[in-house]
């Protein structure tokens, strides 16, 4: 057949697992998470076997991660905005701040550690026959001080449309930490209240959007990794398959037992509920190869493990840009050790420890899409004096490697911010161990009530919580918290505005009110 006839029926094959994977969420009720693991073995079968004739099929997932990412801004804006201004008290925000980045530096630090040890032992790039080649082109490299400026927004649509999140999230910061200081007088309260509902607002209408959105994760799973899959080269891995193997045992050693001893040592939290949690959002960095178009998923996940909506908003936010462990820790430190031995340079151990601070420096403000790997590794070459083709020669296997890079970034980002709300009393533990369900409208009453009970500086009694999240339903007592002390004239929760009517929209779950659920089973 012909590569045209074949692309068509790889499609007409997707559509028809599509299907499937529709039917298992309609009539089988099959989790959210269990068909994110059969997308991901079914695009790798398809991959396989439709080898460079998934053109077509990967139009799935490209469509998915553009819309995705077309949301990922105004959801920081408008979410950041409102848990802030929930927030109230500076003090606390400074703490999360503080606590945020001093855990995304660490993880990126010891991941670019762990991944300097490793190609010392493995002696990567020493015997390596390489040509340079003579059409590479370097990729342009900011100086530190402009990194440093434009990391503050300069004009927010145009922050907006490049995706650049670390100054949309500081502009959103700015616009809450006003809000705080204008509402510090009950004159103040009165003027300001309009705004608040419309952020409110604003903010519930896109998480029912990022809801819908992330509901078709497992189509787009399928979609990517069979992409991924059929558009890998076998014969060009080969004379860089230790530097591909090094890479995977860098990050595995730093996903998976770094990084839980951190999250124990300062939680005393078992970390193997943590990867429980994580899965789904793992699964979606490692297939899209964007940290900040699994933000929406990663929010969602940390929810589900107890971490209210507000710390997991801004950490995952800032995760997507600050420390990256995979793109600005592994990957550069590798590269780096791979020229140092290719061109036989005797480096001393203080030079060797130099590229690990050069590492975390460049971490910061790296933007969170595919090809950040690339910047931070030609910052940090550039900074080294190390020749920059040489990160052309591992082109072959970027793309495999950006997989599990994007995958640790976000855990990354994840293992943060369940730490922050651990240290700062704020996880629940009955949601982070699965002692009890997850249910969207449930959290969101709690988050709401607590957030208004901070504003008026009173707290959400135990008993409030309990029947939001043992009911089933957003509670009375919640409700009327959030109605008593919000100045929000639409007076709304955002479970109640969420609450959908039980359809299902491919694949797409919308929760279904308690009562109905209970009247159901009766």
């Amino acid at each position: 057949m012909s590569d045209v006839t074949l692309n068509w029926v790889a499609l007409g094959v997707t559509v028809v697992l599509f299907a499937g994977l529709g039917l298992l969420s309609v009539k089988k009720k099959a989790g959210f998470t269990s068909r994110v693991l059969l997308a991901t073995v079914l695009g790798i079968g398809l991959g396989a076997i439709f080898k460079g004739h998934t053109d077509y099929v990967a139009a799935f997932g490209t469509v998915w991660s553009n819309v995705i990412s077309a949301i990922v801004v105004p959801l920081l804006l408008f979410s950041i905005i409102a848990s802030i201004t929930n927030l109230g008290e500076s003090i606390r925000l400074k703490n999360i701040g503080i606590k945020t980045v001093f855990l995304l530096l660490l993880n990126t630090f010891t991941a670019a550690a762990i991944t300097l040890a490793l190609s010392l032992a493995f002696g990567i790039g020493k015997g390596f026959q390489y040509t340079l080649p003579t059409d590479y082109q370097q990729r342009e490299v900011p100086a530190v001080l402009d990194t440093i400026v434009n990391l503050f927004p300069t004009n927010l649509a145009a922050n907006w449309s490049e995706n650049q999140v670390v100054p949309v999230v500081i502009f959103a910061i700015l616009v809450a930490v006003a809000y705080n200081a204008a509402g510090a007088t009950e004159k103040g309260r009165a003027a300001i209240a309009p705004f608040k509902a419309f952020v409110d607002a604003g903010n519930v209408v896109l998480s029912r959007a990022t809801q819908i959105v992330v509901g078709f994760t497992p189509y787009a799973v399928l979609s990517l990794i069979a992409a991924a899959v059929s558009g890998s080269d076998v014969a060009a891995l080969l004379p860089l398959l230790v530097v591909l193997v090094v890479a995977y045992i860098a990050m595995a050693l730093q996903l998976f037992v770094v990084q839980p001893l951190v999250l124990a040592g300062v939680t005393r939290l078992n970390p193997v509920y943590f990867f429980k949690t994580f899965w789904t959002a793992g699964v979606v960095a490692f297939t899209s190869e964007s940290s900040i178009g699994t933000i929406p998923v990663t929010v969602r996940q940390l929810r589900g493990a107890g971490v209210p909506g507000d710390i997991a908003s801004f950490v995952a936010g800032l995760g997507a840009n600050l420390g990256m462990p995979g793109c600005a820790g592994v990957w550069p430190v590798l590269l780096a050790v791979f020229a140092v031995n290719a061109q036989g340079l005797d480096y001393s151990p203080a030079q060797y420890g130099f590229l690990v601070v050069l590492a975390l420096l460049v971490s910061i403000g790296t933007v969170g899409v595919p090809g950040t790997a690339t910047i931070t590794a030609t910052s940090l070459f550039a900074a080294a004096g190390l020749p920059i083709p040489f990160i052309a020669i591992t082109q072959p296997i970027s793309q495999i490697v950006d997989m599990g890079r994007t995958a640790l970034n976000v855990a990354g980002a994840a293992n943060t911010a369940v730490a922050v709300a651990a240290s700062e009393k704020q996880l629940d533990e009955d949601l982070y161990y699965l002692r009890k369900e997850f249910v969207e409208e449930d959290e969101d009453a709690i988050e709401a009530a607590r957030g208004a009970a901070g504003r008026s500086g009173e707290r959400v009694t135990l008993e409030a919580k309990e029947g939001a999240a043992q009911g089933g339903a957003v509670s009375a007592s919640a409700a009327s918290v959030f109605a008593s002390t919000s100045s929000n004239p639409l007076d709304f929760t955002p479970g109640e505005v969420l609450a959908g009517q039980g359809e299902d929209l491919c694949g797409v779950h919308l929760p279904v009110k308690s009562g109905a659920r209970r009247s159901e089973e009766k």
